[in-house]
């Protein structure tokens, strides 16, 4: 089946070559080339933030392949007619994002930070242990991330709380849902890890009323979308003190411009968008399947609901 494909990339920031090569690979006998204007429209396509311009030259595209785990920017374009957006399931992404969000809340519960400084100081300290009923997590978002990330935190013990659009059941977590459960989430929660998918209604859900809510000394920890965030709300919470800081890997602005505040506030932690990657060996195993699969006409995981925003 593999010689029927003819699959294009189209990569900002990224090198193409390796993907080019890994694909090839993993289908023999395919037509795999990186995107020129001008090139002859191909069936499927491996994109990161492509432009109009490479659309509006893909009338006959059947599918989109998307090589990070976030795909509103591909659904503020105008794709094909019949062209569906496929996302990855999780390609090594989920553990990762786990890592980073427990590392993040233990530093935190832990005081690590505080330690850190005083070594530097060249001070030997003492603080008095917390805790972890006092610091209950809550996980907003649900998907296959959102859901490693909150089986992760509860094996360390803390009180695990979760919310998504619809009802979900996950072992050693506390499960809110909807907007009637959406204020009792936030109230319940000391720590708030955002792994929201971006979509107009999620859009500045960061905000000072949302935050607000959280148990005074709270903590957010922002991995999804550097829009969910209002940054000026989370600014004014630390410095009244109703926050106790942030850990943030995600930013309206990428690369977070020089002399952001953020870059020296001594309340945030700020990562460059490294809290999970995408792994290419794994990606291109599952990309590769999943043209197959649907070449052949079956169904796949992953496939974007436009309404829905994932």
């Amino acid at each position: 089946m593999s010689t029927s494909l003819n699959i294009t990339l189209c990569m900002a920031q990224t090198k193409p070559e390796p993907w080019e090569t890994g694909l090839r690979a993993a289908l023999p006998g395919a037509t795999v080339s990186n995107w020129q204007p001008g090139d002859a429209p191909a069936d499927y396509a491996v994109v990161w933030a492509p432009p109009q311009a490479f659309l509006d030259e893909q009338p006959r595209l059947k599918a989109l392949f998307n090589i990070g785990a976030g795909v509103d920017a591909l659904l503020k374009l105008k794709l094909p007619p019949g062209c569906q957006i496929v996302r990855l399931d999780d390609a090594g992404m989920s553990v990762q994002m786990a890592e980073y969000v427990c590392h993040a809340v233990i530093r935190h519960f832990r005081e690590f930070d505080g330690y850190e400084a005083d070594v530097k100081a060249g001070k030997w300290s003492y603080r008095k242990p917390r805790m972890r009923a006092d610091f209950p997590v809550g996980v907003m978002g649900l998907g296959v991330l959102g859901e490693r990330v909150a089986r992760a935190l509860s094996v360390f013990e803390f009180p695990v709380h979760g919310w998504s659009r619809s009802p979900k059941q996950i072992e050693g977590v506390q499960s809110h849902s909807g907007s009637d459960g959406f204020n009792t989430f936030r109230s319940s929660c000391r720590v708030l890890v955002n792994l929201l998918p971006l979509t107009p209604d999620t859009t500045d859900i960061l905000n000072a009323q949302t935050l607000s809510l959280l148990q005074p000394g709270g903590y957010l920890v922002n991995v999804a979308r550097g829009a969910h965030l209002v940054e000026e709300d989370l600014l004014t919470l630390i410095d009244s003190g109703h926050l106790a800081g942030a850990t943030l890997d995600v930013f309206r602005t990428e690369p977070l411009p020089a002399g952001h505040p953020f870059w020296n506030h001594p309340k945030i932690t700020v990562t460059p968008h490294t809290s999970a990657r995408t792994l290419r060996e794994e990606s291109i195993a599952q990309i590769a399947g999943k043209m197959l699969a649907l070449s052949r006409g079956e169904a796949v995981a992953g496939l974007v609901d436009p309404r829905s925003g994932y």
